[in-house]
């Protein structure tokens, strides 16, 4: 779907306002030169600033542009099916992964959305596998992110 610069714009310089509000009262941190509001700060004025020149931007595009307009891709039955299956596979993260675990659970979302891209069984089976391996070492063994085991609790390490 594309929709008009001036729309963004206008919705980011509306969040970067609202975050800028929202840290306004955070506290010092004493003897510091930079407080807790620093970060989401500087994010702010960010949202800020490109929210302006979106604005901006749209405002001087002369030519006619609806606000909202869909992608060709839309018309195309292949890609409605591979987005449906991605917002499945995030729900069914959100309801299986506590019970399954972060393994089986991130394989059978990799399968699916490799099969919905119409990736070959061998290929999908195989790069699903290391993928979901090479993404569980990152987070859990070197970002130690507690990824759930589920099923596989007796085998954690």
């Amino acid at each position: 779907m594309k929709i008009h610069d001036a729309f963004f714009g206008f919705f980011f310089l509306a969040l970067g306002a609202l975050v800028l509000f929202a840290i306004r009262g955070y506290p010092n941190i004493p003897g510091q030169p930079v407080g807790p509001a620093l970060f989401p700060g500087l994010i702010a004025i960010g949202l800020c600033i490109t929210g302006t020149l979106m604005v901006i931007k749209g405002l001087r595009n002369r030519e006619p542009t609806a606000w909202f307009a869909w992608e060709d891709w839309i018309d195309s039955p292949r890609h409605v099916v591979a987005l449906c299956v991605l917002l499945a596979c995030v729900v069914f993260y959100i309801v299986a992964a506590n019970e399954l675990g972060f393994l089986p659970t991130g394989f059978l979302m990799l399968v699916a959305l490799f099969k919905a891209l119409q990736v070959k069984w061998g290929r999908a089976l195989l790069v699903a596998l290391i993928a979901t391996l090479v993404i569980h070492f990152a987070f859990y063994k070197l970002l130690r992110v507690p990824l759930p085991w589920g099923i596989l609790t007796p085998w954690a390490w």
